[in-house]
């Protein structure tokens, strides 16, 4: 089997577009949080959605701790905040409005276009990265148009054009 180096993986992944998503939780009655573009529906019947957190994450292990999480689909005017959330090292909520979900108390992002609010299910070795399985508990919508990341920038959808 030919071995593939990271770069070139990227680079040819980079084709698939993706929405972004920054992924909550309330730790220790603290907002923590991180820009992931590894989310995925898994099941609807138990309902069930995959994240997958970078390995490196210093924000995931405190959220993982408390057991549950949220994941806020972002809207295309929202670039800056998946930005502001993917710096390591920094306050990610400043500035930013939230109100708690309803079961977790995971923050809720003001402008998302989508919330699903979690349990954790399930944790898996993903090389590195970590496969999670939450297990929804509430979700909801704004209906607005979608964050979409693709070949290495933002770009918009052809309904939000």
């Amino acid at each position: 089997m030919p071995s593939t180096d990271p770069t070139t993986m990227r680079s040819v992944l980079g084709h698939f577009p993706s929405g972004v998503t920054i992924v909550t939780g309330l730790v220790d009655g603290e907002p923590a949080g991180f820009t992931c573009q590894s989310f995925s529906s898994l099941s609807l019947d138990p309902p069930l959605v995959l994240i997958l957190p970078g390995r490196n994450s210093s924000s995931w292990p405190k959220i993982e701790t408390t057991g549950s999480f949220c994941v806020n689909v972002l809207a295309e005017d929202q670039g800056g905040l998946s930005t502001q959330f993917a710096k390591s090292g920094t306050d990610k909520f400043a500035g930013v409005d939230w109100t708690p979900a309803p079961e977790s108390g995971s923050p809720v992002l003001a402008g998302a276009t989508a919330w699903i609010d979690c349990t954790l299910h399930a944790s898996h070795d993903g090389g590195d990265h970590l496969i999670v399985v939450g297990a929804v508990q509430a979700l909801a919508t704004a209906e607005l148009p979608p964050l979409v990341f693709h070949r290495g920038a933002y770009a918009r959808t052809s309904a939000a054009s």
